[in-house]
C-alpha cells in the first residue's frame, strides 16, 4: 500500500472526525492543520450539555426546513466552527492554516474562516452555496474540490 499524500492523509482524518457526528442529516468533519500539524478538529453537532439531535430529532426537519437555507434554524454547530471554538478554547492560533472538510463550507462557515485567518479550504463534497465561493474568493481564501484517496 502506497504512503498516502499529506491532502489524502488529512481527509482520512476528516471522515473519522465526522463519525463523532450526531447529526441525523451530515456527518462532517473538519480539521484545522498548519505546517503539517493538526491543530484543532470539529465535527457537527449540538453544543456541550445538550441532548443531542439523534436523541431529540431534527429540528430542520420537524419545522421543514429546506438544505441550505435558514442555517441559524438548527440545534448544531457546523463542524468548521466547532473546530475554530476548540481551537480559541484551547488558545491554539490557527491564522494562516489550511483547514480540511468532508463538505464544503456554507457561508456562515466561509465567513468565520475567513475573520479567522484561515489561507485554504480543502473539502470533498461540493456545497451549492454560491455566496460562500464569493466570498471565500474576494477574501483570497483558496478553496478545492479534493478528488482522491479515502471516501471516494
Amino acid at each position: 500500500m502506497p504512503r498516502p499524500s499529506w491532502d489524502e492523509y488529512f481527509m482520512a482524518i476528516t471522515d473519522q472526525v465526522g463519525q463523532r457526528s450526531t447529526c441525523t442529516r451530515r456527518h462532517i468533519g473538519a480539521v484545522l492543520v498548519k505546517d503539517k500539524r493538526i491543530l484543532a478538529t470539529g465535527y457537527n453537532g449540538v453544543p456541550s450539555g445538550l441532548k443531542h439531535c439523534d436523541e431529540v430529532g431534527c429540528l430542520r426537519e420537524q419545522r421543514g426546513i429546506p438544505s441550505g437555507t435558514q442555517h441559524e434554524l438548527c440545534r448544531g454547530i457546523h463542524a468548521e466552527q466547532n473546530a475554530v471554538i476548540q481551537a480559541a478554547r484551547h488558545g491554539i492560533a490557527i491564522d494562516g492554516a489550511t483547514v480540511y472538510c468532508t463538505h464544503q463550507p456554507c457561508v456562515l462557515c466561509a465567513k468565520i474562516l475567513i475573520n479567522a485567518g484561515i489561507k485554504e479550504i480543502i473539502f470533498r463534497e461540493p456545497y451549492p452555496d454560491d455566496l460562500s465561493t464569493e466570498m471565500l474568493a474576494e477574501a483570497g481564501v483558496g478553496a478545492t474540490r479534493f478528488t482522491g484517496g479515502a471516501g471516494e
